[in-house]
């Protein structure tokens, strides 16, 4: 009897280290992908493919492609916009299928790989059209990677866990993004005076990044390895896969209308990240025409300090995210969530009524990175609460469709006040009724019934 004790303590002892290894691969992939994210995304592989549609432009600024004729700056934005298309159609098709056995390992494998090469592909792309198109591959197998990796999350953290772990992964995922792009500030830096072209240099780094997120995810994979295995079988062929995808799709739309709070909930997070994510992309543009151009400042002198700003953000943001983990522990999830959304409404009203200086705007920055850091870990730790067991993967395409595929609302709010009335600062203030919306309706959702609802067993039959 003592020996079978025995024995049984040491596997429980294996056990909880399996655990806590798994735990740690999966915030580690998040240290993976930020360094694509910052490095690529947010700072180098917008200017780097405009610069090269700029090269080939003919004397009106226009470049070819087939029939159609776009300006070389609105490149990079008809490149995203594809990206989103694509992953509006793709993602809760390979989500469902993530949810079957081994289907989330497979898929976070294969679209790392994949986001690595063509990440590597735009880097050495000599020509922009190439480029365009291998950003275009890289952000959808970004997109399909983070559907499974958020998946993984219900496996390596028990429910009351996963405020603290999500919040962990975030920050660990600004660490390492901001830890890459501080090497590559430096190299940006340093290399005209080593002989080398600042092309070369963000050529170089762009690779770097994509090693980065190929090192790390490699690692990380290994770690979550004994996790998040169970589920039907995979189907055996491509067409077989896309059936099954399609009819797996239906069996989630089905459930998503038996919990009307977990819709009401994406509803609330498609309105308020969609204002977020507005923020984040157009910041560099409002700053610019605010804190220069309006002051009769050279713009070019902006990019130093934009990225300088945006390391800033990616270090405090660690610190955010931690800090509304303990916020969350003690007022409860949706509260803490609450908090960072009313700090979200601060942010666009003092950007609106008192921005004037530099200093101002680094003050400003802060509050973002702590606000982020909160309301993009909780919202995700809050969501897989609300998901039914065995459709972690499903749920979480639908979800990354919120975060992304309408990531254009808030932008075209803001494109149409500045056309419609030219002020900079009527359109910032213009994302205060996707803030509010959101806010009201995560308000008007009982997040403790949703939860309650997605532990229920689905009375309706599967086929």
């Amino acid at each position: 009897m003592e020996q079978l004790s025995g024995e049984s303590q040491q596997e429980g002892r294996s056990g909880a280290v399996g655990e806590r290894r798994a735990r740690r691969g999966w915030i580690l992939y998040d240290v993976a992908n930020s360094a694509f994210v910052t490095t690529v995304v947010t700072a180098l592989g917008g200017p780097y493919l405009t610069a090269l549609a700029q090269d080939a432009a003919g004397p009106d600024g226009r470049v070819d492609l087939l029939a159609w004729d776009p300006r070389a700056g609105s490149v990079y934005a008809y490149v995203t916009s594809a990206s989103v298309v694509l992953q509006v159609l793709l993602l809760p098709l390979l989500g469902a299928l993530a949810d079957r056995a081994g289907g989330k390992h497979r898929l976070l494998a294969v679209a790392t790989a994949i986001g690595v090469l063509a990440t590597v592909a735009f880097a050495l792309a000599t020509g922009w059209r190439s480029a365009a198109v291998a950003l275009v591959v890289a952000n959808v197998a970004f997109g399909a990677a983070i559907v499974a990796y958020n998946a993984f999350l219900a496996d390596v953290a028990a429910p009351e866990e996963r405020d603290r772990v999500s919040s962990n992964g975030f920050a660990a995922g600004y660490l390492g993004g901001a830890a890459l792009l501080a090497l590559a500030l430096v190299a940006i830096s340093v290399g005209p005076g080593l002989g080398l072209s600042t092309g070369t240099v963000v050529r170089g780094s762009v690779v770097a990044a994509a090693l980065w997120w190929a090192v790390f995810g490699l690692v990380a994979m290994r770690r979550l390895a004994p996790v998040g295995v169970g589920g039907a079988p995979l189907p055996e062929s491509l067409w077989k896969g896309l059936r099954t995808s399609v009819r797996d799709l239906r069996t989630v739309a089905r459930e998503l209308r038996r919990l009307p709070l977990t819709a009401r909930f994406l509803g609330a997070f498609l309105l308020f990240n969609d204002a977020i994510q507005a923020v984040i992309a157009l910041a560099s543009v409002f700053l610019t025409q605010e804190l220069y151009v309006a002051q009769g400042r050279d713009a070019d002198d902006a990019t130093s300090f934009l990225l300088a700003l945006i390391l800033m953000i990616q270090v405090v943001a660690v610190l955010g995210a931690l800090a509304f983990a303990r916020l969350a522990a003690r007022t409860g999830t949706k509260t803490a969530l609450l908090v960072s959304l009313a700090g979200w409404v601060g942010v666009v009203v003092y950007a609106y009524l008192a921005l004037r200086t530099t200093g101002e705007a680094w003050a400003l920055g802060a509050v973002i990175a702590l606000v982020l850091g909160g309301s993009q870990a909780l919202a995700r730790s809050l969501f897989s609460l609300m998901v039914p067991d065995g459709r972690q993967a499903a749920f979480f395409g639908l979800y990354e469709l919120a975060e992304r595929g309408t990531a254009w609302i808030g932008t075209l709010i803001f494109a149409v006040v500045v056309d419609v009335t030219g002020s900079y600062r009527l359109a910032i203030l213009s994302l205060l009724v996707l803030f509010v919306s959101g806010g009201a309706l995560l308000v008007a959702t009982d997040t403790d019934a949703a939860v309650a609802a997605a532990r229920e067993p689905d009375p309706t039959p599967s086929g």
